[in-house]
C-alpha cells in the first residue's frame, strides 16, 4: 500500500452535501477555508477599484507610455501590485507579463495586448493549473473611443481587484497545485487576452482544470430596480467545444449533455457557496454565457479547458459601456457609485474557497467509465496514471450519483484508495446520472468527473480534437 503523506500546509473539505454515503469519511478541516474567506477585504477591494478608476480610460486602443492615465499604466500598476504582494508569499510566485500584437474588426492597427499573470506554483502537481481572471480593459459607448474617460468601475475593475485581493489571501498557503491569477487585456475588442493566454498555457504544458472568469462581481440594483446581494450567476457551457462526431454519438447513447466539466465546476461552486459564503445563493445558468454575450472564459472553452463565468445577478445596463451622461435624469456611465464592494468582496471570497479545493485537491481521476446495461447494478471504473508525488495527498474516492433531473449531486458513497472501481448493488444505470472525485487526505475533493469523454477533466488537452 502506497504511504500517504499529510502535508501541513494543506487543507481540505466535503465538497457536495448529500443524502445517503457509505464507508469511512476522510477528516473534515473546513476552518481553514472559513478564514481564507474571511481574510477577503472589502475595503481592499475598493481601493483597488478605485486605482484602476483613476486611470481615466483603460481601453485597450488607449495611451500607453503614461504612468497615469490609460491601458499602459493600469497593467504596469497591477503588475507592480503582483509582484509587491508575492514578496509577502509564503507560497512561491511568479509574476510575469504575456502578450501578442493582434488586430480585428475593434483593433484596426495592430496593437499589442498585455496581460499581467501571477503564478502560485503547486508543490506536487505543478502542471495542474485552477485559474481566476478579471480584465485590465474597459470601454465607453463607441468600442473604438480611446480617448474619452471610461470608468469601467464594476465591468471590469471589479473583476480584476477581486483577482488581486484572492492572491493576497491564497498566497499565503502552499498547495498541490497551482493557481494564476490572470489580469486579462483586450476582452472588449474581442476576448483577445484570453486567446493569448490559452496558447501561452499549450505552450506551458499546463493542465487547466478549470477557469473562474470575474466580469462583473460589483452591481447589486438591476435595471429592472430589483436591488439583491445575496445572489450570485454562474455561467457554463454544456457540451464541450472540441466534441468530435464520435464523441457526440457516444453522448447521445450515455448522456451528458448537462455534465461537462464546465458544468461540473458550476456545481462544485454551487456547492461552496453553500458551506462557505454566508447570504449568497448560486444560480447555475445552463448557458455558455448571456444570450448572445461572450466573455474571457470562452477562449480556454475553445481551447478545450473548463471555464465559468461568475457574476452578479442584476445587471444594469445604463451602467454598462456607455458614455458618461445624464439624459431625462437617468445618470450613464460605469462609475464608483454603481459598485457595491462588500458584494464585491462577496463573491471574491466565493472564488478564493473554490481555488483552494481544487488546488488542494489531488489529481483528477482519468478514463472514467460506466457499465450496467441490461442488468441490476451499475458499475463505475476509473484511472490514476499520476506519479507517487502527484497522488501523495490522496486519501481515496468518491462516487457520486444522482436523479437525471437533479441539478445537483445527490448521493455518494467513499471508497477506499486502492480501489478502482465500485458495483453499486441494485442501483440502475437507466434511472440516475454517476461520477467520481478523488479526495485528499484532509477530505477535500475535486470536481465530480463524470464517464466518458463528454465529462473528462484531464483528457481536455489542447490538442485533443
Amino acid at each position: 500500500m502506497k504511504k500517504l503523506f499529510i502535508l501541513p500546509a494543506l487543507f481540505g473539505l466535503s465538497c457536495t452535501s448529500v443524502l445517503s454515503s457509505e464507508g469511512p469519511q476522510p477528516p473534515l478541516e473546513v476552518e481553514r477555508i472559513h478564514k481564507m474567506v474571511s481574510d477577503v477585504s472589502a475595503d481592499r477591494i475598493e481601493s483597488d477599484i478605485k486605482t484602476l478608476v483613476g486611470f481615466g480610460t483603460r481601453h485597450t486602443l488607449s495611451e500607453t507610455e503614461s504612468n497615469t492615465r490609460g491601458i499602459g499604466a493600469a497593467r504596469r500598476w497591477i503588475e507592480a501590485e503582483f509582484k509587491k504582494i508575492a514578496e509577502t508569499c509564503v507560497a512561491d510566485v511568479d509574476v510575469i507579463t504575456v502578450s501578442d500584437t493582434v488586430s480585428g474588426r475593434r483593433i484596426p492597427e495592430p496593437t499589442e495586448v498585455v496581460n499581467v499573470i501571477a503564478v502560485q506554483k503547486g508543490i506536487l502537481d505543478p502542471d495542474r493549473v485552477i485559474m481566476m481572471s478579471g480584465d485590465i480593459d474597459s470601454r465607453v459607448s463607441a468600442p473604438l473611443n480611446s480617448v474619452d474617460d471610461s470608468p469601467g468601475a464594476n465591468d471590469n475593475a471589479s473583476g480584476m481587484a477581486g483577482t488581486i485581493e484572492a492572491l493576497r489571501v491564497l498566497c499565503q498557503t502552499k498547495f498541490p497545485g497551482t493557481i494564476v491569477y490572470a489580469g486579462l487585456s483586450g476582452e472588449e475588442q474581442g476576448l483577445f487576452g484570453g486567446k493569448i493566454l490559452a496558447d501561452y498555457a499549450k505552450t506551458q504544458e499546463w493542465r487547466v482544470m478549470g477557469v473562474l472568469n470575474n466580469d462583473m462581481i460589483g452591481n447589486i440594483q438591476g435595471i429592472n430596480g430589483v436591488i439583491n446581494n445575496t445572489t450570485a450567476r454562474v455561467f457554463s457551457e454544456g457540451t464541450r467545444f472540441l466534441e468530435t462526431t464520435e464523441e457526440a454519438r457516444i453522448r447521445r447513447y450515455s448522456g451528458g449533455e448537462v455534465d461537462s466539466p464546465s458544468r461540473n465546476l458550476a456545481r462544485l461552486i454551487d456547492t461552496i457557496a453553500d458551506r462557505y459564503i454566508p447570504n449568497l445563493d448560486v444560480m447555475m445558468i445552463y448557458r455558455l454565457d448571456r444570450f448572445g454575450r461572450g466573455g474571457h472564459h470562452r477562449p480556454f472553452n475553445e481551447a478545450g479547458w473548463p471555464g465559468v463565468r461568475i457574476m452578479e445577478t442584476n445587471e444594469n445596463y445604463n451602467r454598462q459601456h456607455q458614455d458618461l451622461r445624464t439624459e431625462d435624469g437617468i445618470k450613464f456611465g460605469d462609475t464608483l457609485d454603481g459598485v457595491d464592494f462588500n458584494y464585491a468582496a462577496k463573491l471574491t471570497s466565493l472564488n478564493v474557497a473554490t481555488l483552494a479545493q481544487i488546488a488542494g485537491s489531488p489529481p483528477f481521476p482519468v478514463n472514467v467509465q460506466l457499465k450496467g446495461a441490461v442488468r441490476p447494478s451499475t458499475t463505475i471504473s476509473w484511472d490514476m496514471p499520476w506519479e507517487e508525488r502527484q497522488m501523495s495527498n490522496l486519501r481515496g474516492f468518491r462516487v457520486y450519483w444522482r436523479l437525471t433531473t437533479d441539478a445537483n449531486w445527490r448521493y455518494s458513497r467513499y471508497v477506499d484508495l486502492n480501489q478502482r472501481s465500485v458495483t453499486l448493488e441494485n442501483i440502475v444505470i437507466d434511472n440516475y446520472f454517476f461520477g467520481v472525485t478523488a479526495v485528499a487526505n484532509d477530505g477535500l475533493e475535486t470536481p465530480v468527473v463524470f464517464p466518458g469523454p463528454m465529462g473528462a477533466f484531464e483528457s481536455l488537452k489542447p490538442d485533443n480534437d
